[in-house]
């Protein structure tokens, strides 16, 4: 009997061992910290569930909207530009204007609107004035050129009052607004597009296009930064705000310009999607150098230079840069690499191509193309016109005259209008928003923990396999 005991205490003790190492080795395995955890070192944001009732908005449409009537929030650095193009397109009324300073307000109605022969607008100013503004039963389309911190309140509360949303790179500074436009977006079925104006460059365009037609073959790698030494606008950021959120934010803050025509060109969430990233970040010099003459502060948070690598699903990979500090030429890169060709934009636009993948009699008779070089310039050039996106071939000659950044910002517009007019889905939707966005907070979860790796965000919940392959809807 009292050997029966005596095995039957044995065996508890070794069970609670053995319960003890199984926890201790979940403890060392997961590790909880804030918003993410970290597993088997990898960090893992959390992602909330689509509630009940609440509709994916992948392909989104609505009925056609004859005449778009807008909104403009933000009359400060973009927002002017961005009144003046939409008064050359066809079907616009813009009903509304709002700026924190009265003064701007008055400057786009006199300098544009009036000068146009066009009536005013509606004006609302101080720093709730849009509130008011969004609030209107005669707006379509709300447009927002605020500061970063702005952007999701503002998006998130116009989708709320019915208005579609076209709102100003990054959408959000947070995974938590990323999730926040998505949600909304899809509880409200309303459009949500980021203005992400690099994807309307007429070379971008153009790769996009070749790549589509399969000149490159399988794309496997493309590359694409933000690097603009930024030192002659600081002064121009309303109550310093962007050189504030720099300060307060490690991490590629604004990877947009670069990742989004990479995104588009690599079909993410319509046959792939952004799996990890790794992101590396420099010290500040430059950067804690300015802080210092402009905020007399000694901590800075953003670093001089980030590198972020990416790997989708499907393998294929992106180098994302992000440098606002140094004294470099201003360069976004753009570069698209297949098993067959080569893309590259800064900073010297050109292609690599095989002579096979071009249409018979492309090259003049007993001219060939070197696979390890840039194709001639006069071939270049042919390749431009040839592979002319037919958003540039219908757009172009009207879009340099107005301008904007060399017109892909009138491009930009003109389709989100177009698309508005004819009840297309449009180029850019919500789940853009928030994968291009989030980079912001995941890169600097992976440098704060040493380079780890970060899973990314399914902002789709699962739909990102559902359409095959990125095209602008006709």
């Amino acid at each position: 009997m009292k050997n029966n005991i005596l095995k039957l205490i044995l065996g508890l003790i070794l069970m609670a061992m053995v319960t003890a190492c199984g926890e201790k080795k979940t403890t060392e395995t997961e590790v909880r910290k804030g918003n993410y955890r970290i597993v088997d070192n990898t960090i893992v944001f959390d992602e909330p569930q689509r509630i009940e009732g609440q509709k994916s908005v992948l392909q989104f449409t609505v009925d056609p909207i004859e005449n778009v009537r807008i909104g403009f929030i933000g009359l400060g650095m973009r927002g002017p530009d961005a009144v003046d193009r939409m008064t050359y397109i066809d079907g616009v009324t813009v009903v509304a204007l709002c700026d924190i300073e009265p003064d701007r307000v008055e400057a786009v109605q006199t300098n544009i609107l009036e000068k146009k022969g066009l009536p005013r607008a509606a004006a609302y100013t101080g720093r709730e004035g849009w509130k008011e503004l969004v609030a209107r039963d005669d707006i379509d389309l709300v447009y927002i050129c605020t500061d970063w911190k702005t952007h999701v309140p503002m998006a998130v509360e116009s989708m709320r009052q019915g208005k579609h949303v076209a709102v100003e790179v990054p959408a959000a500074t947070s995974l938590e607004e990323c999730w926040q436009l998505v949600d909304v977006a899809e509880q409200t079925q309303r459009h949500c597009m980021m203005l992400e104006n690099c994807c309307y460059d007429f070379f971008e365009l153009t790769a996009l296009n070749m790549a589509q037609q399969g000149l490159f073959g399988e794309l496997i790698h493309g590359e694409g930064a933000y690097i603009h030494n930024l030192e002659p606008f600081w002064h121009e950021y309303y109550e310093n705000w962007r050189l504030e959120f720099n300060q307060n934010h490690s991490g590629d803050v604004y990877p947009t310009h670069g990742l989004g025509p990479l995104c588009q060109a690599f079909n993410i969430h319509r046959g792939d999607r952004m799996k990890t990233l790794v992101s590396m970040g420099t010290p500040s010099y430059n950067g804690k150098k300015i802080a210092k003459e402009m905020m007399n502060v000694d901590d800075f948070a953003n670093g001089d230079m980030t590198t972020t690598m990416i790997q989708t699903e499907k393998g294929k990979t992106m180098l994302i840069e992000h440098d606002v500090y140094t004294y470099r030429p201003y360069n976004r890169l753009y570069q698209l690499t297949g098993t067959e060709g080569f893309a590259n934009k800064y900073p010297t636009e050109g292609f690599t191509l095989l002579e096979e993948k071009l249409p018979a009699g492309f090259l003049p008779e007993g001219q060939h193309l070197n696979p390890h070089a840039f194709v001639p310039a006069e071939v270049r050039d042919k390749i431009m016109k040839e592979y002319l996106h037919p958003i540039a071939v219908e757009i172009e000659e009207k879009a340099k005259e107005v301008g904007g950044h060399g017109g892909m910002d009138f491009v930009m517009d003109y389709r989100l209008i177009y698309c508005l007019h004819n009840g297309l889905p449009l180029d850019q939707d919500v789940y853009d928003a928030a994968e291009w966005s989030c980079l912001g907070e995941l890169t600097a979860a992976s440098i704060a923990n040493g380079g780890m790796p970060v899973q990314m965000p399914d902002f789709t919940r699962g739909d990102w396999n559902k359409v095959q392959g990125y095209r602008h809807a006709k």
